[in-house]
């Protein structure tokens, strides 16, 4: 009797191990996570932000630079030029997203745009590329999300070339979310004043502000904010803020 009774518990503790290793049947183009998740880097684990997108993988001779306005990284070559649709007007500039292909994981950063590229996909530096993929095999399939970059030292602001009191535009780098708005403040206002962004990953504001000192209040994807003090717009200056998000 007792044989028997030990034989039933072996038997429903192996019905419980085979449930438990049972996930969800079928995919889809995004599959839901949440800010808590993580998404494997290969070595590391980083902050999920959002929903793991399906779709190809291909790649270029990657500089750095591209429709994001961003300097070349020779240094740095773990890149990527985001599909027309995700890039949402340049709201994918300077994110980070981690790739998985058919040979591994890879964590590339998004500074430039593929306008013919599908919905899904993402061209990869080719140094990106070798890490998930037999190069010679040219477009393979992915799967990719964004999560928060690992960076530590403050975010960078960086007018851009003939800015000026009557004409300001503001680049936002080095950041570890995705930037999803900037206001400004001018010297002698009341009110913060929302700056649209352009595609070329500027927020650009066409009215005469005063001079002086500029205030900047910078949005992150989850609502996270940072405020800074700037000077007076001055093309090409770089402004290094005080913290991160």
């Amino acid at each position: 009797m007792k044989l028997l009774q030990w034989m039933r518990k072996i038997a429903c503790i192996g019905m419980l191990m085979l449930a438990a290793s049972c996930g969800g049947g079928g995919s889809s183009s995004s599959d839901t996570t949440t800010p808590s998740d993580t998404a494997g880097t290969g070595t590391t684990a980083a902050q999920a932000l959002g929903a793991v997108h399906h779709g190809e993988g291909t790649f270029y001779s990657a500089t750095g630079e591209g429709n994001c306005s961003f300097d070349a990284s020779p240094s740095d070559l773990m890149v990527a030029a985001m599909n027309h649709v995700d890039y949402a007007g340049s709201g994918a500039c300077g994110e980070r997203i981690i790739v998985t292909g058919p040979k591994g994981t890879v964590s590339v950063r998004i500074t430039d745009q593929c306008p013919e590229c599908a919905e899904g996909n993402v061209d990869l530096s080719a140094q990106a590329f070798a890490q998930i993929a037999d190069p010679a095999a040219g477009r393979v399939a992915i799967s990719w999300q964004v999560v928060a970059a690992d960076i530590q030292t403050p975010v960078q602001y960086r007018y851009k070339e003939g800015s000026s009191p009557y004409w300001t535009a503001i680049q936002v780098r080095n950041h570890r979310l995705p930037i999803t708005q900037l206001d400004i403040l001018p010297a002698g206002s009341s009110s913060w004043i929302s700056v649209e962004r352009t595609d070329y990953n500027y927020f650009v504001y066409p009215s005469q502000i005063a001079s002086g000192p500029l205030q900047v209040r910078v949005t992150a994807l989850g609502g996270m904010t940072l405020i800074d003090t700037l000077p007076e717009p001055q093309g090409g200056l770089l402004v290094t803020g005080a913290a991160q998000f």
